[in-house]
């Protein structure tokens, strides 16, 4: 039987920024025309999908649109409503384009991946601890997983997927685990939990009041799914113990930010 869920976060307990860029391309060639005005008609059933969008071109070989989004979406969700809004745009307006069956989604934020994977591998020395045996022995539970490359996407039969997550969670109260075989526990938690679930970790840093992860989850699994998977099979492993805080953090990245994407939006639509 499976343990009862102690933790059953929602969007309204978390600092998240989570971004996604679809593109579609024409079922044959090119579009024929740009009918832009069908996005622009469509943000509102985006909206009701908690799909906000943020750029969007048109162009004779494709369709690019940026949402932000929420915790409780996935990627997949993503393609689906992107795709499938403006087909039903496309057919009440009777304009005659078909999109290829095949997709790509990008997550996207502030930072690339280099910076996150970075940031999660400078914990130890960023905290400054007064005593160098105690900090050498915390950064133990500091992992580089080099054989994960998170620059490569997930494949589907419908398209490609980059899907990467930067999650925080953070210890109740912001409580220090001083035990260095429960932070242990934690770390190889983290490890085990992964490969159960399907996920590729390439970042893992445990510290005495929170922890960090880099990872590409499954692309059905929505950034809520995740945090969830994390707080309770952790609690479950330290013996089904309340530890974490309700909140938490959980962002996306990619190999070049969000800022970029709206540049190149940007400029094309100036020229």
């Amino acid at each position: 039987m499976s343990p009862t869920a102690l933790y059953h976060p929602r969007s309204d307990q978390a600092a998240y920024q989570l971004r996604y860029s679809w593109t579609g391309w024409p079922s044959s060639g090119t579009f024929s025309t740009q009918p832009t005005e069908l996005i622009d008609s469509t943000k509102a059933l985006w909206e009701a999908d908690e799909l906000r969008l943020l750029e969007h071109r048109w162009l004779p070989d494709k369709v690019q649109l940026l949402f932000s989004a929420t915790p409780d979406v996935s990627p997949v969700f993503v393609a689906m409503r992107a795709k499938g809004r403006l087909d039903r745009a496309l057919r009440q307006a009777s304009v005659n384009e078909t999109f290829s069956r095949k997709v790509a989604v990008r997550s996207l934020g502030d930072n690339t991946r280099r910076d996150v994977e970075a940031y999660v591998e400078r914990q130890v020395p960023k905290q400054r601890f007064a005593d160098e045996r105690f900090a050498a022995k915390i950064a133990e539970f500091t992992t580089v997983n080099e054989h994960v490359d998170l620059k490569q996407p997930s494949e589907s039969a419908r398209g490609r997927y980059w899907y990467n997550l930067h999650l925080v969670l953070v210890v109740e109260e912001r409580q220090r685990i001083v035990d260095c075989d429960m932070l242990r526990c934690l770390h190889d938690g983290c490890d085990r939990i992964a490969v159960k679930k399907g996920h590729a970790i390439s970042r893992i840093s445990v510290m005495l009041d929170h922890l960090h992860l880099a990872l590409r989850p499954t692309i059905d699994e929505s950034p809520l799914d995740v945090v969830s998977c994390y707080q309770n099979n952790l609690a479950y492993v330290l013996g089904q113990k309340r530890i974490w805080n309700q909140g938490y953090y959980v962002g996306t990245f990619s190999e070049y930010t969000t800022q970029a994407v709206r540049n190149v939006a940007g400029r094309e639509r100036v020229e």
